[in-house]
């Protein structure tokens, strides 16, 4: 290799593909100055909604605000319990938090490392008899497309039917995969997404979007957007956020969607030869029947975990741990009462799990480096 990549950002001669189309588009942002909503904004909203297959997507300024947005126009607040994973980025459990909700965390599937449907299910009817959570409301439930490979969405959102709860999907790794045909971004009544650089598809800065089919939903949170507001700038009408995209970023994001399905072909060559070497040697990705990964990352197991990424980092490739420790064992839940043991599965899987570089410009020949050196490690 000839030199070190971060695991967590795209190689640089990534821009090529759409260097001349980014440029044209910033310079139009600069000519006519509209740098907050302006026209690229609406017109990439156009079209990540027609790319997810929904009636409306609705940028903001980060994937954390796209998950705010919807507990908000849900009216999540004290009392309310909302069942989400513990194996994953604290953003997913810290918005439940900020609202003064509480996050009820539930196990992995061990294989996909998303929500297992069945522990959704034990925590859901046992919620009322559990004396740390009896008082609670049961509300929602956010899902996690883990890695990029979307969660079990037919039997979550049948659980949820059951149960009265609303779905959010959290899609922020997964923009682009694909569940039953379906893509990720229309699997839940409303879903987030995230455009923060490591992403998929990633801008030059954070940013994010929602979406959804429900039309009132879609119109509550574009006021919850900007402060609250109604039928003018100083009209408010609900209390909200700052949460707009910068139209910068949306120039930006659109010169990349349009070469975005490229990448997702090179992301699933890259994958498969990932597996292909090393299926043998380390715990490769599962990924389900029914869907498809956008590879957000390539995460693998092995007890050798500690052992491998050093020799790893010594022969100049770089890895990452996603996630080092489940959400329920962090002190900014401590006061919720988990302790080791509660979530086995996500614990396990932290003490195994390491990630290797993953991007749609990953070389063949970088690529053959990482995977030797798998081959002469065994």
């Amino acid at each position: 290799m000839q030199s070190q990549k971060r695991i967590d950002f795209i190689d640089l001669k990534a821009q090529q593909a759409f260097l001349p189309n980014l440029m044209e588009r910033i310079q139009r942002v600069l000519s006519h100055g509209q740098y907050i909503l302006g026209p690229e904004v609406t017109e990439l909203e156009a079209k990540l909604a027609a790319y997810v297959g929904v009636n409306h997507a609705i940028t903001c300024s980060s994937g954390t605000d796209a998950l705010l947005m919807p507990l908000l126009a849900y009216g999540v607040g004290p009392g309310d319990a909302i069942f989400t994973t513990p194996f994953t980025f604290i953003a997913t459990a810290e918005v439940i938090q900020l609202l003064r909700a509480t996050p009820v965390f539930v196990d992995i599937d061990p294989r996909t490392f998303n929500l297992d449907p069945e522990a959704l299910e034990e925590a859901v009817a046992g919620l009322a008899k559990n004396p740390r959570t009896a008082s609670l409301k049961p509300k929602g439930i956010i899902p996690v497309d883990l890695f990029g490979q979307p969660a079990d969405y037919d039997k979550i959102s049948a659980i949820a039917r059951r149960y009265g709860l609303f779905v959010l999907e959290d899609a922020a790794q997964s923009f682009g995969a694909t569940y039953k045909g379906k893509r990720a971004g229309s699997l839940a009544e409303v879903a987030a997404t995230s455009f923060f650089p490591a992403k998929p598809l990633g801008g030059y800065g954070d940013g994010g979007a929602i979406f959804t089919d429900n039309d009132d939903l879609a119109g509550t949170m574009r006021s919850i957007r900007v402060h609250g507001q109604g039928t003018h700038k100083y009209d408010h009408v609900c209390l909200g956020i700052n949460g707009r995209l910068d139209t910068l970023q949306a120039a930006i994001l659109l010169a990349k969607l349009e070469v975005f399905d490229g990448e997702i072909v090179a992301r699933q060559e890259v994958a498969a030869r990932y597996g292909a070497a090393l299926s043998k040697v380390v715990q490769v990705p599962y990924v389900a029947s029914e869907c498809t990964s956008v590879w957000a990352q390539y995460s693998v197991l092995s007890d050798r975990k500690s052992e491998l990424r050093k020799k790893l980092q010594e022969a100049g490739i770089p890895t990452a741990v996603y996630y080092p420790l489940p959400l329920h064992l962090q002190g900014a839940f401590a006061h919720l009462g988990y302790r080791t043991g509660d979530f086995p599965v996500s614990e396990h899987a932290a003490t195994l799990i390491f990630s290797l570089p993953m991007h749609p410009y990953l070389t063949e020949d970088d690529q053959r480096h990482i995977t030797n050196f798998f081959l002469n490690n065994r």
